[in-house]
């Protein structure tokens, strides 16, 4: 078995007390189980993928600096993500994030190289593809608060802390890009 295979079933915890110690393979195994959901939400949002694999980089790397002070109590998703989100907040407030946000690459890659079963679309891609369009459609403060909501499974309170908000504005951006995304969406119901 190789030691992927083999850090595959071991807890978040002891992996995390691993890379503490100084192992990086355990490190490693950390970011293969947590590092598709930090990507995917801040290629969200930071608004390109290339954005998002740098702040992910970035993010990661900040983790392991400051791994050996992570409450002991604290959820390491919920952890990560909270330094993957105040990173991608400071990139846009800095205004260093730019490019506009397509499709996801990944999405495109898989319905590029899948065989052609049928002559109808594959209805995944199609939705995922609706989705991030009615996500581009939102204002920027709706969209940041459905993606730390949604995506991050951040609190009303964690997201108001992140943003500066009070719990009262999270909620109605929140209403108001469920509104937008429940109307746009509204043919795959």
């Amino acid at each position: 078995m190789t030691e992927e295979g083999a850090l595959a079933d071991v807890s978040d915890e002891v992996l995390v007390q691993r890379a503490v110690d100084g192992d990086t393979e355990a490190f490693a195994a950390l970011i293969r189980r947590h590092g598709p959901v930090v990507r995917a939400l801040l290629g969200r949002l930071a608004g390109s993928t290339a954005d998002g694999d740098e702040l992910t980089q970035e993010a990661f790397f900040t983790a392991w600096r400051e791994l050996p002070s992570r409450p002991a109590d604290a959820d390491l998703r919920g952890w990560l993500l909270r330094i993957a989100i105040r990173l991608a907040l400071a990139r846009l407030r800095e205004g260093r994030v730019v490019e506009v946000a397509e499709v996801d690459a990944e999405c495109e890659d898989a319905a590029a190289s899948a065989p052609e079963e049928t002559t109808e679309p594959d209805t995944r891609h199609v939705r995922t593809r609706a989705l991030s369009g009615a996500l581009d459609a939102l204002p920027d403060d709706e969209r940041h608060c459905w993606l730390l909501r949604e995506m991050g499974g951040l609190e009303i309170d964690e997201i108001a802390e992140l943003l500066g908000l009070t719990n009262t504005d999270v909620r109605a951006r929140l209403a108001g890009a469920r509104a937008t995304i429940y109307t746009r969406m509204e043919e795959w119901r």
